[in-house]
């Protein structure tokens, strides 16, 4: 992908993600970069913070790739939503979306993303972002409504934030991009201090 943008890839970058999301987030800074997701799919410890789970995750996805790709830049990321201290995966069915849904509405959780960064002669790294998201309280026609679309099915949490489900979300605390599955602002600081960056010219 090679779209133009405020920053360019100083050599080359692998995006270690199925996630069209995260691949547009990344492209809409301009960078360039070959998409191989990682195959690891490590699951919570008992006790585990979720933020290091987030973080061990993206990592072993990072690592995946990168043993594949030795020679690149390998980015990874990981985005889970803890209610409370339990960790919301994506809905087994449409009935389970739709308990999931009606336990966020008028309560506020936490979506977090683990990034991950692997490369060439260096040791890898990782860190965690954070984003409060309070729900609205909505009807509860709605809500079945909004499942019959089936946007909620493959969503942490059962819902999309940049798609048909931004209706449910009153206020948000934090990255918005980091609840569609990349806090992009803080992947563009770490890049540019690890000289995987830079601006482009004019």
């Amino acid at each position: 992908m090679s779209p133009r943008g405020a920053y360019k890839t100083l050599g080359s970058l692998v995006l270690a993600s199925a996630s069209p999301r995260r691949s547009e987030l990344l492209g809409l800074a301009g960078l360039e970069f070959e998409v191989l997701p990682g195959e690891a799919e490590p699951m919570p410890e008992e006790g585990e913070p979720p933020a290091e789970y987030a973080c061990r995750a993206a990592l072993a996805k990072a690592m995946d790739a990168f043993a594949r790709r030795p020679e690149n830049v390998v980015l990874a990321a990981d985005t889970i939503v803890v209610l409370g201290t339990r960790i919301l995966g994506k809905p087994s069915d449409e009935a389970d979306a739709l308990r999931t849904l009606r336990e966020l509405a008028g309560r506020t959780h936490e979506v977090i993303t683990g990034c991950a960064v692997c490369a060439p002669g260096r040791k890898p790294e990782s860190f965690a972002v954070s984003t409060l998201v309070t729900m609205a309280r909505v009807q509860d026609a709605a809500l079945k409504a909004y499942v019959a679309t089936g946007e909620p099915m493959d969503k942490a949490g059962s819902y999309a934030i940049q798609g048909h489900g931004g209706f449910l979300v009153q206020r948000i605390e934090g990255s918005y991009s980091n609840v569609v599955g990349l806090p992009v602002a803080e992947v563009l600081e770490a890049f540019s201090t690890w000289g995987i960056i830079a601006p482009r010219a004019e």
